[in-house]
């Protein structure tokens, strides 16, 4: 058991973290603002059904109809009983702490975690923690509101340092981190980041069994692995609700493969998303010298006339056009700030690889390329097509240039590596000082090259959007533009070369002055720490600072209601859709907030659902203007059946259209199908291409077409009369019930997304529930009166749920053992001290 005095240095340490996350967010932290970010706004609208649903009835709904005609919540908010527990640990992990200041804590408080299990010296772990926390891309997500993201990454280091652990022969302590920051790393959502990090865990794997083949201790590796194994399993089962629900939804999502046969099959991957959308945010190959110098690419995609060093260089003619141009000219579709891991730390990586021995360096080097490689998606195509193809799950996720979080694991760590060894082995420097000039050649000396000769290691500062945008132009302007915008972009990106260099070079003569004797290493250390947090801190500045703080009353406002969505709410119908037309229809869930939509905003829609935007719903909503437009606004003037029948099945009642000035107008859609109806025949097809076709053959009031596996779920319908009526009785996002009549009997299509777990209920009889139209639900009943019940309480939950709570006993069980084997250590030791008396 450790003393309370051997324990000060790291309760200093945590204080410290505390102290840099709240001085990094002043003084907005201590006026109370907060940051406003569009993707949490947006998500409000989205989440607004379900939250209504808990605050009125106490419980959970796992179904929303506010977007896409209704989609599951499990990847929008999911929560379940048993987070709980988890969820209290992650509050006490961060100390309570306010938002963002917290974000940045975890940051640094995982990494230090992570070195402390190398064991590490307090003041080194502290640099560590500080380079790593500090890297661009971590600020950059906490602007942009991808909190999940956020978690998902602080939660990695210490998950990892329970590997170490293991690996060092601590057990107990290696099982105890394992699981619970595996529980931890999961239940912050965020599949991606986790999915990537298990590449980081493989290689280091891989490491250790070399390791313990070399000294012949492969029974310490296997017992170590089963340790890890088990923790990784104790801290799944806590989340299994969480990941049962989530696989079982990305079959049926967008991460899930599609049953059309597209003529663009090369595209297709076997059980994922689309080649061209996995890969559309792809680092360029020259931008990856952005770890080293951040403006290498120009920086984010904001107006390039909000560049000082830019608009020094500018001609005035073309203000204009600057600030209509980006500062960054890369070839993404856009950015909101480069990957910057810090120009010494960088130059000390580089060291690591000449001084580090041992498998664990090979590992973080090899992790580290194949982190930059996969980050150039479509720009090293036959190596993402290897993933894509024979890689599990890889295929399921989209921005490629994301994956260079495992460059920003793997760089800082071999750099502090490198920096351990410096420190331990002080005489190190003076047997092998050739390294450090090698490595400030390859760092410093690169950016000397850059700042002094820009234009010979870049081709063009001007990206291939933007030269099909100024060939636009009157031709007498478009070469002056270019020479302009050039020199424009060449004096930001010298501007970061000199300052990279700097910081290079003051680095570099610490470890001089080190060697030389003139300087501890504990003031080397601190000095580094000041060097690295000002050099990362002023680039993170630039991309998350005081300005985008808003007082807390503007976030927590609700969304304002306009006066289109107050006239349509005066319609007091239980259950009708909106299509607005006003907006980006699939880009934006504010329109979700208030009313329930055809569109909205989600990275993991409905896989059938987008089908169906791509092929029908996106044609019909062109069709709607000029129609609106010709009929003078009088909906009663257009053939709606022909121009927009599937808005019509989906229940679209009103349509959202722009005005000038901003403004808006509600269109009713008397056109529209209802909430339910009978059909008069079912058309049976082999295959989705077939079933998808032929929706746009038929009068889908009276007819419909499903796939042949489900012939024997709705069978045959036959013609309605005017008797036959369906009614909504009442509505809640996951439970619906009707009134139906029919002197026939037959199938009713509902105007409802089908989605498995849906059941169906026929006067308390539970009947199958089938898929027509593509996309919809449908039932048989029979002749007469009925009370028609569809409902979405997945029993899953129950049982993923009874998982999670074993999960936590053992969890429980492991903590009490670990005190009990303390108690018993610290008793037999005094007994020993007692007997030496």
């Amino acid at each position: 058991m450790r003393t309370w005095k051997q324990c000060l240095p790291d309760v200093l340490a945590v204080l410290l973290f505390a102290v840099l996350s709240f001085a990094y967010f002043f003084p907005a932290d201590i006026e109370g603002r907060i940051l406003y970010r569009h993707d949490s706004s947006a998500g409000r609208g989205m989440g607004q059904e379900q939250s209504e649903y808990l605050e009125r009835t106490g419980e959970r709904t796992r179904w929303t109809n506010s977007l896409f005609c209704g989609m599951p919540t499990y990847q929008i908010a999911p929560s379940y009983n048993s987070d709980k527990v988890i969820g209290g640990v992650s509050k006490a992990f961060h100390l309570w702490l306010p938002e963002n200041v917290w974000y940045v804590f975890v940051y640094m408080l995982g990494f230090y975690i992570l070195l402390r299990a190398f064991d590490f010296r307090q003041h080194l772990a502290v640099l560590g923690s500080v380079i790593w926390a500090f890297s661009s891309y971590f600020f950059i997500i906490i602007a942009a509101g991808h909190i999940w993201k956020v978690m998902a990454l602080g939660y990695l280091p210490p998950m990892i340092a329970g590997i170490v652990l293991a690996y060092r022969g601590k057990y107990l302590w290696g099982l105890l981190l394992t699981a619970l920051f595996t529980a931890l790393e999961i239940n912050a959502n965020h599949v991606q980041m986790t999915y990537y990090y298990f590449f980081v865990v493989l290689f280091m794997v891989i490491a250790y069994f070399v390791d313990a083949l070399r000294n012949k201790v492969l029974p310490a590796f296997a017992k170590a692995t089963a340790v890890c194994v088990a923790g990784v399993v104790i801290g799944v089962c806590i989340n299994i609700s969480n990941l049962y629900h989530t696989w079982e939804y990305s079959k049926e999502s967008m991460r899930g493969k599609s049953e059309l046969v597209k003529p663009n099959s090369d595209n297709q991957t076997d059980s994922g998303l689309e080649r061209d959308y996995i890969t559309q945010w792809s680092y360029g190959i020259d931008e990856t010298w952005t770890l080293l110098v951040p403006n290498a690419k120009g920086g984010a995609s904001m107006p390039l006339s909000m560049s000082k060093t830019a608009m020094e260089h500018a001609d005035n003619t073309y203000l204009p056009v600057y600030q209509q141009i980006g500062q960054y000219w890369g070839e993404q579709p856009g950015t909101s700030g480069p990957v910057y891991v810090g120009a010494f730390v960088m130059m000390l990586f580089v060291l690591g690889l000449f001084i580090v021995k041992g498998p664990l360096k090979w590992a973080l080097l090899a992790a580290t390329v194949l982190s930059v490689m996969l980050s150039w998606g479509h720009n090293m195509m036959w190596f993402t097509d290897l993933f894509i193809d024979y890689m599990p799950m890889y295929s399921k996720f989209r921005t490629v240039a994301s994956i260079l979080v495992i460059a920003e694991f793997t760089i800082p760590l071999l750099a502090m590596l490198a920096l351990k060894k410096v420190v331990d082995e002080p005489e190190l420097l003076t047997r092998k000082i050739k390294f450090v000039y090698v490595s400030f050649s390859l760092t410093g000396g690169v950016c000397l090259l850059f700042a002094m000769m820009p234009g010979v290691f870049f081709d063009s500062f001007v990206s291939s959007s933007e030269m099909q945008a100024i060939g636009q132009l009157p031709s007498e302007h478009i070469q002056p533009l270019l020479s302009n915008l050039t020199e424009m972009r060449k004096a930001v990106f010298t501007a970061d070369c000199w300052r990279s260099l700097t910081i290079i070079v003051i680095g570099t003569l610490l470890l001089l002055f080190y060697k030389a004797g003139k300087l501890r290493a504990s003031y080397m250390v601190g000095a580094m720490i000041v060097l690295c947090l000002v050099d990362m801190w002023q680039v993170n500045k630039r991309y998350l600072n005081d300005s985008m703080f808003v007082e807390k009353s503007v976030r927590e406002t609700p969304i304002t209601k306009t006066a289109t969505e107050d006239r349509i709410l005066q319609d007091k119908s239980l259950d009708y859709r909106v299509l607005n037309l006003a907006t980006n229809t699939f880009n934006e869930n504010e329109t979700s907030y208030y009313l329930k939509s055809i569109g909205g905003y989600h990275p993991a829609k409905l896989r059938r659902y987008q089908e169906m935007v791509e092929r029908y719903i996106s044609p019909e909503m062109k069709n709607i203007y000029g129609a609106v437009a010709e009929a003078g606004g009088d909906m009663t003037q257009v053939n709606g059946d022909s121009i927009f029948p599937v808005l019509n099945m989906l229940n679209a009642k009103y349509f959202i259209l722009p005005m000038q000035g901003g403004q808006t107008v509600p269109v009713q859609n008397p056109y529209v199908y209802g909430n339910a109806w009978f059909v008069d025949q079912i058309h049976y097809v082999d295959n989705a291409n077939a079933e998808i076709d032929m929706i746009g053959t038929l009068s889908l009031r009276h007819e419909a077409v499903a796939d042949n596996r489900f012939s024997d779920v709705i069978g045959q319908s036959v013609a309605q009369d005017s008797t036959s009526i369906v009614s909504i009785t009442s509505y809640d996002a996951n439970r619906l019930t009707y009134d139906v009549a029919s002197a026939k009997g037959g199938v009713i299509v509902f105007s409802e997304v089908y989605y498995p777990g849906w059941t169906a209920t026929v006067d308390g009889k539970e009947v199958p529930v089938g898929r027509v139209n593509y996309i919809l639900r449908a039932i048989r009943v029979e002749p007469g009166s009925h009370k028609v019940e569809l409902s979405f309480f997945p029993k899953t939950v129950d049982t993923t749920e009874t998982i999670a709570y074993t999960a936590y006993a053992v969890l429980l069980a492991v903590i009490i053992l670990m005190i009990v084997i303390g108690w018993r250590k610290k008793n037999d030791k005094a007994s020993k001290l007692s007997e030496e008396k």
